[in-house]
Order: C-alpha cells, then structure tokens, then sequence
C-alpha cells in the first residue's frame, strides 16, 4: 500500500486503497469518499435473550457516529474558508516552503 504524505509537515493525506484521480495536471486529487457507520453494530447471534432471563440491552449506551471513511482514517481536519486575498496569500506561502523543501 501506498501513503502520500505532505512534504511540508509530514501528515498522512490519503493511500492508494482510495480511489482517486489527478486533476490540474497533478497539483489536486479528487478521491471517491464513502459515508461509513462507526461505533456500536447490532448483531443478531441467534440467542434468545427473554429464555435467558436478560433484558433488552440493559444499562448499554450505544455511540454510533456516520463519518466520512478517508476523513476518518487519516485523520484529516477541515481546513478554515479563505476569500480569494487569503487564498492567494496561503498559497504563495506553502510553495515558498514547498520550494526550500523539495
């Protein structure tokens, strides 16, 4: 398995198990994201709870999030919205540090 990881600061973006494609002749990826249930599943065993003198989940607290698979295996954070000023400005910055650091 492939990892790609940011040159500047070394986190993990994304691996080949995602797939993804180049877009802007390879300066963006456009991965496919799935909405993945993480937390507590129901499974049906088979057993009969009722004939075994046990309540339906008692004292269980059951924590079930929806997240998106690639946001949560890397761990990736949403980054703050930028007018156009901003933008221009963040970029001018990471290729001046990408620059000194390839």
């Amino acid at each position: 398995m492939l990892v790609y990881q940011d040159l500047l600061i070394g986190d993990e973006l994304l691996s080949n198990s995602f797939p993804y494609k180049e877009i802007e002749n390879g300066m963006l990826w456009e991965v496919d994201e799935k909405w993945v249930i993480q937390g507590a599943v129901d499974v049906d065993i088979g057993a009969n709870p009722s004939a075994e003198g046990g309540g339906e989940d008692e004292g269980v607290d059951y924590q079930v999030a929806k997240v998106v698979d690639i946001v949560e295996t890397f761990r990736l954070q949403e980054q703050p919205t930028f007018d156009k000023k901003q933008f221009v400005t963040y970029i001018k910055s990471i290729s001046s540090n990408a620059a000194t650091g390839i």
